[in-house]
């Protein structure tokens, strides 16, 4: 089941919720987590019943083996952790891997076909995160009841953020959570429907302008400098509103209950360094991975030869756990690339001495140096092979000449002339028409870098878990767009309630997905 469907939104939302606190209201607290329980594996089996042996073998054997892990085995959290990579290496590896292997050996290996259950990164990256905890001492709760809810609660499932134990179960302790309580759930409501908007209205109109540039890589297409760009843009913008309308409907769906998760999307556009991307865009995979890869391997401290390796290992295996292509590889590797580089500009920066930001104009150019690094390296995640990323990128820069639409040629006028001495052509193009993709291009930039999230105006609720380094806090909106209980906030939440609903009909899957 999809959060943007009409199933969801009027039927099964409702329903679950009433009966939370119907249950709750009475005190039976157990039974309301049991009821959660069942509403999420239910969500969950909806898209394809067979997932539910996969998922529920899993949070068996983990449940199970935690127990054995909590007194203290090396070995046996080492078993642990194979195991939950066997599993999702060999739902979302086995081919990949065989493929190549039958490419390099000529040795024809034969699969039976696999079909990726949902979520299978989410809920076994949390896993492994659960059973190093136990064995670490974190976690002394190792109720069965409460760990099912962990791995399955609905607002989180599909696609994070990736939670910890201790953060999000003690929540369910509180017994203010089972009252219901309208000022949050209004406040959940509102921050669902706004990034229900960001998804069905903003991110689905780019796509109209994203995959067909796309598909036409894929059959060989030669794309003009303006398409490409056009695309790569498009799909930059398209994933950015799509993953953070998720993550904002994660976060609303589980305010609404009470729980808060953890901040997953922070304006990673306004980054100024991929360093500091990275510390913004899916927030929990890289506190994940920092966590339990990065500083196991040695992090910085031993040396920088040792750091750079132990980045780029964490990027390029971040990479392939978004997919098993080597598109994804390399999109994990470029970022590995652009992290290091970025770590040896700032040890130079302060060898010389130079310690200041640069004003204004010095980040202008790194907010605009890290936008470029960003969107080149979406190319090869959307792509569907490395030749098509490849020619849409050698289009990008320039390979196959300037061109501008034809329909221009007659308002350009004598202008026309001088712009062909300058090697810019007219020629007719069938994936870029004109001024209707750059406004919406251009809008949807101006949102990204000059708005507010919506986390940041929903801030006076706190509706979310702040994991950002050192406590730092989100930037507080002007007064006029920081959300209260009002007759304004109301119609603006009805005004996205309508789009978003007028909408639903040509939703789409979000791009996370099945990651």
């Amino acid at each position: 089941m999809l959060f943007n469907s009409y199933a969801f939104i009027l039927i099964f939302l409702p329903i679950v919720a009433s009966v939370f606190f119907f249950i709750g209201r009475s005190g039976r607290h157990r039974w309301a987590i049991a009821w959660l329980v069942f509403a999420s594996l239910l969500f969950y089996g909806l898209w394809n019943p067979i997932f539910l042996s996969v998922i529920f073998a899993s949070i068996l054997f983990n449940y199970g083996w935690g127990m054995l892990v909590g007194r203290g085995s090396k070995s046996l959290l080492a078993v642990g952790i194979a195991a939950n990579l066997g599993l999702l290496g060999y739902f979302k590896y086995a081919g990949f891997f065989v493929n190549n292997l039958t490419a390099v050996t000529g040795i024809a290996i034969a699969l039976p076909p696999l079909i990726l259950p949902l979520a299978v990164s989410f809920y076994t990256f949390q896993q492994i995160a659960y059973l190093v905890d136990v064995y670490h001492g974190k976690i002394q709760d190792h109720d069965f009841l409460n760990y099912c809810l962990f791995v399955t609660f609905f607002p989180r499932l599909m696609q994070g953020p990736i939670v910890y134990y201790d953060e999000i179960m003690p929540q369910f302790a509180q017994k203010e959570i089972f009252r219901f309580d309208p000022r949050m759930v209004a406040a959940g409501i509102t921050i669902f429907f706004f990034g229900l908007f960001k998804k069905v209205v903003i991110a689905d109109g780019l796509a109209v302008y994203a995959t067909p540039v796309f598909e036409a890589a894929r059959h060989q297409y030669v794309l003009s400098f303006l398409e490409a760009w056009q695309g790569a843009l498009a799909y930059t913008l398209q994933i950015y509103f799509d993953f953070s309308g998720y993550s904002d409907m994660a976060i609303g769906l589980a305010y609404l209950f009470g729980i808060r998760i953890p901040l997953n999307f922070n304006s990673p556009y306004k980054s100024l360094s991929v360093i500091d991307f990275w510390r913004r865009w899916h927030m929990s995979l890289s506190r994940f991975l920092r966590d339990y890869l990065y500083i196991p391997l040695g992090g910085n401290r031993k040396g920088e030869a040792r750091r750079f390796t132990n980045l780029m290992m964490t990027m390029l295996l971040g990479g392939l756990w978004h997919g098993a292509a080597w598109t994804f590889v390399l999109w994990g590797g470029l970022h590995g690339v652009f992290l290091v580089i970025n770590h040896g500009w700032i040890k130079i920066r302060r060898q010389l001495g130079f310690q200041a930001a640069g004003g204004w104009f010095g980040r202008l150019i790194a907010g605009t140096l890290t936008f470029l690094a960003v969107t080149v390296a979406w190319v090869f995640f959307r792509a569907d092979s490395v030749s098509s990323a490849l020619r849409i990128l050698g289009s990008m820069a320039g390979l196959n000449g300037f061109a501008l639409p034809e329909k221009y040629l007659e308002k350009f006028g004598p202008l026309a002339a001088q712009l062909k001495l300058l090697g810019i052509d007219f020629q007719a193009m069938h994936y870029f028409e004109g001024s209707n993709e750059v406004i919406y291009i251009a809008i949807a930039l101006l949102i990204v870098w000059l708005a507010p999230n919506v986390q940041q105006m929903m801030d006076l609720c706190a509706p979310y878990l702040n994991i950002m380094a050192k406590g730092k806090k989100l930037p507080e909106p002007p007064e006029w767009l920081t959300w209260k209980p009002s007759l304004h906030w109301a119609i603006v939440l009805i005004l996205c309630v309508l789009a978003s609903v007028l909408s639903l009909s040509r939703a789409s899957e979000f791009l996370y997905f099945q990651f």
